[in-house]
């Protein structure tokens, strides 16, 4: 018995050291040149553990149990930089990186406490950040990130088989998506050409680390944007041996796989695979949806001022009707009207650092295409080519440079640079409409070539004791498309934003800013049947939208933070679609294809209310969201007058 008590001693010993044996590694650089942080105290918050990097920034805390933890970094003449809850396993150790920001030039020899919640110097007001924790647990998003940040103010959601992302009023052609500082134009399956929405998200959560969405005052090097800018940073790959998980979830199954590539390099891929179409087919659905996508990252660090990411994200898209699902009349109506709709995309960017003492280069290049193709046989008998009514064929590719460069002068953080884009699209469409007055057929092709080029620059810097924050900021793009957009000083864009620290918890903010965004392709490349680009000799030009916001905000000692916001949007220029004698604005929530017709650039509108927030930082085991907003969208119908769009939804309530 002695010897069975000992060894079940034993067993239980062993069982709890292997429940503490999580381990946190991390490295501690400066912002701006990438320079280690030495001595830099590293704590965990609620505990009393905590260590201090070495000579080369790096640091390491064992012994945790398995969990979330936030984690802070202190050093002297730095903001207080926290990380926000960190997911601890026995599987492998989590890695995370600081990237301090220096104090204002008066305060070098005294370290500032900065927000815990982020908040950038170029972006004071209307930025929500979202940790992989509160992407994970979001209740029904299904690792969606478009479902996800609906949870957040201003967000409103639209039908329940479709994540299209509503910011304030906004159409869901408005936003713009980073993925590690490259631009993608599609982030869904089987996406709406013209809008970008779509009922499954590409993007594969495992690999995000951080989500930053941008309602307003984005910096001015994120630009053709009217409603937000959405970032997201994805983490790195394993750095200590391969590793790998399978994943099942609702509608699909996927692998990723990570691990290091020698000992300066690391990279994290994934490939997932729908079978959603055998569901269908059980449950006697007339439409059978495949998608498959592939992601990954590698990651170059040949020293410490040197450092490339090369990142790549792909899907493809099958849409099969399914005959044999023809009992009922609602089955013979998606069959009689659901053509069939094949769609790939990709994008692929390579980002290249350049750190120096004082300042960094950023240089990104990328590549996307989408190819979006459509056709439909009357009866679904393709036996005979006469009873083709829709053919559609169509790709859209940008070619995209963008070097900037930020650097610290004098307790000023400036960032400067510009872009070019080389973009192609190409439209070949066949439609046959039934018409009061008969039988439309619409035939014509279309190929654009189209060069854009931008510059941009910003300045922010803290002043009284780091307790006001100015940033201004200023960009201006143009496109040789026609002489409405080739002027770069026709669409200069203005910024400015401000946030005064009342007290060390409560901060006033607000911003006044102009943004432009290009009209789809689908509109821009629009010709009749002679070759004419119709809308370009209908002044087709950049859409215009002003942005006014002012709120105040309070943090608490427990990590909660409480938000009001007012915000007003005035747009212009925005096409109106004159065929079916509607605003663009109120598009973009179905399938198929969007403004692929005559417009002007004739529409006004406006959007406005008003936006509650509170979020909870994991702070003793607790956390959540809870938004409220009271909103307006209106936008001018075919006789001018101001009247509910699509997307105006007066109140909402999100958790």
């Amino acid at each position: 018995m002695k010897q069975l008590g000992w060894l079940g001693v034993l067993m239980l010993s062993a069982l709890t050291a292997l429940g503490q044996n999580g381990i946190i590694k991390g490295k501690v650089v400066d912002a701006i040149n990438n320079e280690p942080l030495p001595f830099t105290n590293v704590l965990v918050i609620g505990t009393d553990i905590g260590t201090t990097s070495d000579l080369n920034g790096n640091f390491t805390i064992e012994g945790l149990e398995p969990g979330l933890y936030s984690l802070t970094a202190k050093y002297v003449g730095f903001q207080d930089k926290t990380i926000y809850e960190v997911l601890v396993t026995n599987s492998k150790p989590a890695v995370v990186e600081f990237k301090m920001e220096e104090a204002g030039s008066e305060l070098q020899e005294v370290v500032v406490k900065a927000d815990p919640f982020k908040k950038s110097a170029e972006s004071l007001v209307s930025v929500q950040t979202l940790g992989i924790a509160e992407i994970e647990r979001n209740p029904g998003a299904n690792r969606d990130i478009s479902r996800v940040i609906q949870s957040l103010p201003g967000v409103a959601s639209t039908v329940a088989f479709r994540n299209d992302i509503i910011i304030r009023g906004g159409g869901p052609n408005e936003n713009r998506f980073y993925l590690d500082g490259v631009e993608i134009p599609v982030i869904n399956h089987f996406a709406t050409q013209g809008a970008g929405g779509g009922p499954v998200g590409i993007i594969n959560v495992n690999f995000i680390n951080e989500a930053t969405l941008y309602t307003g005052a984005w910096p001015a090097n994120r630009g053709n944007a009217l409603s937000s800018v959405m970032e997201l940073n994805m983490r790195e790959g394993r750095t200590d041996r391969l590793g790998g998980t399978f994943t099942l979830g609702a509608t699909d199954l996927g692998l990723t796989a990570e691990g290091p590539l020698g000992k300066k390099a690391n990279f994290i891929v994934s490939a997932r695979r729908s079978y959603l179409q055998f569901l269908f087919d059980v449950i006697g659905l007339p439409f059978l949806p495949t998608y498959t996508d592939v992601q990954f990252k590698v990651k170059y660090r040949p020293s410490s001022k040197h450092e490339f990411t090369l990142i790549g994200l792909g899907a493809y898209d099958e849409f099969a009707l399914n005959l044999d699902a023809n009992e009922t009349e609602e089955q013979q109506f998606l069959l009689d009207n659901l053509p069939v709709t094949p769609q790939w995309n990709y994008t692929r960017g390579l980002v290249y650092k350049n750190y120096r003492d004082n300042s960094y280069t950023t240089v990104v290049l990328s590549r996307s295409v989408l190819d979006n193709t459509a056709f439909k046989y009357e009866g679904n008998d393709d036996s005979d080519p006469d009873n083709l009514i829709l053919d559609y064929n169509s790709q859209e590719a940008e070619n995209k440079l963008r070097i900037e460069n930020t650097s610290r002068w004098n307790g000023f953080k400036i960032n400067v640079g510009g872009n070019y884009e080389l973009a192609t699209y190409t439209n070949s469409t066949y439609n046959k409409l039934v018409t009061p007055f008969g039988v439309r057929e619409i035939n014509f092709e279309s190929d654009l070539t189209l060069n854009k080029w931008g510059l941009f620059g910003q300045i922010s810097r803290s002043f009284f004791s780091e307790r006001l924050t100015v940033s201004l900021g200023v960009r201006s793009d143009a496109i040789d498309y026609s002489d409405q957009t080739n002027n770069l000083l026709d669409q200069l864009s203005p910024r400015l934003s401000a946030s005064y620290k009342v007290t060390d918890r409560l901060s006033v903010n607000g911003s006044i800013g102009r943004y432009y965004q290009l009209p789809p392709y689908t509109v821009m490349g629009y010709r009749d049947s002679s070759g004419r680009l119709v809308n370009r000799d209908n002044g087709l030009t950049y859409i215009q939208s002003d942005h006014l916001v002012a709120g105040m905000a309070y943090t608490f000692p427990t990590n909660t933070r409480i938000s009001v916001e007012g915000f007003y949007k005035g747009y212009s220029n925005y096409p109106f679609l004159t065929r079916d004698s509607l605003t663009l604005a109120n598009l973009g929530g179905d399938f198929g294809v969007v403004g692929n017709e005559p417009a002007t650039s004739s529409s006004d509108g406006r959007a406005y209310g008003v936006e509650v927030f509170i979020q909870q930082k994991l702070y003793k085991g607790f956390y959540g969201l809870l938004a409220y907003t009271l909103l307006w969208s209106e936008f001018e119908d075919k006789n001018g007058n101001l009247g509910p769009s699509a997307w105006d939804s007066p109140q909402f309530i999100t958790a």
